[in-house]
């Protein structure tokens, strides 16, 4: 091509996926907005995702419980969860019939526990999978939290929802190797924070390759295999699992009932 022509050729135009990440162009202020929404989404799918699934791992359970628990997992700094909301979170799942609240007379007080219905239950499977299914430079907190939970769901599961998010994965990665190899009309540096994106997308999609293989060949524990960790003896959550079996036999509840 004469340099003429190459002078006065455009560069390719911010694509898509850059611009809802930057902000840049004409529909800057309506990307920016629809990615503030994916974001409050998948922050609430992360917090009903914990809570659920805390329940789910020790119920019967009282809120307190759940809430020490989560806090020992440090989701105020990760999660960016409040400790006040995890009993608003347990009102609302209360309220939509996902949990069902007892109230246990625990000497002189009273002690609201909750247990998951079949509905809370499939809510949680299908937030799991959304959660771990869904690649998001931006936004890797979903798929972390699934990560915490995997105890809850059967190995087929959950290599079915991760070998997703690899194919996802790939496709994001090559769609963007793309566009990156044609050159983009953005500032310098805006192209290098697409290549970080790019760099920390392939070092992701690498490490859940390897965990797929890894769970294939038998690693880990999953829903309804032999635990292959105890806590130590001083763990709180000795004392929960008591206290487990006492709600159950108060409540009538049978080891079927999960």
């Amino acid at each position: 091509m004469p340099q003429k022509a190459m002078d006065a050729a455009p560069n390719p135009p911010v694509p898509n996926w850059l611009r809802e990440q930057t902000g840049l162009g004409a529909a800057a202020g309506t990307a920016a907005k629809r990615r503030w929404h994916k974001l409050e989404v998948m922050a609430a799918i992360e917090t009903r995702l914990l809570i659920l699934g805390a329940v789910m791992m020790f119920e019967p359970v009282n809120g307190y419980q759940v809430l020490r628990e989560l806090r020992s997992w440090d989701i105020e700094e990760w999660a960016k969860i409040k400790p006040g909301s995890i009993y608003s979170v347990l009102r609302t799942l209360t309220k939509n019939g996902s949990v069902i609240r007892h109230e246990v007379d625990e000497g002189a007080r009273t002690v609201s526990v909750y247990v998951t219905t079949a509905q809370g239950r499939a809510e949680f499977h299908r937030l799991f999978s959304e959660a771990l299914r869904e690649p998001d430079a931006m936004a890797p907190i979903p798929a972390h939290t699934a990560w915490l939970l995997l105890l809850l769901v059967t190995r087929e599961d959950f290599l079915s929802s991760l070998d997703e998010r690899i194919r996802r994965s790939e496709k994001l990665i090559e769609e963007s190797e793309q566009q990156l190899a044609a050159g983009i009309d953005a500032p310098e540096h805006i192209i290098e924070v697409a290549r970080m994106w790019h760099a920390k997308a392939t070092l992701e999609l690498e490490w859940s390759k390897s965990m797929a293989d890894r769970i294939r060949a038998g690693e880990f524990a999953f829903a309804g295999e032999p635990l292959t960790w105890q806590p130590p003896p001083n763990d709180p959550g000795w004392q929960m699992m008591e206290d487990q079996q006492r709600y159950r036999s108060i409540l009538g509840l049978d080891e079927t009932v999960r």
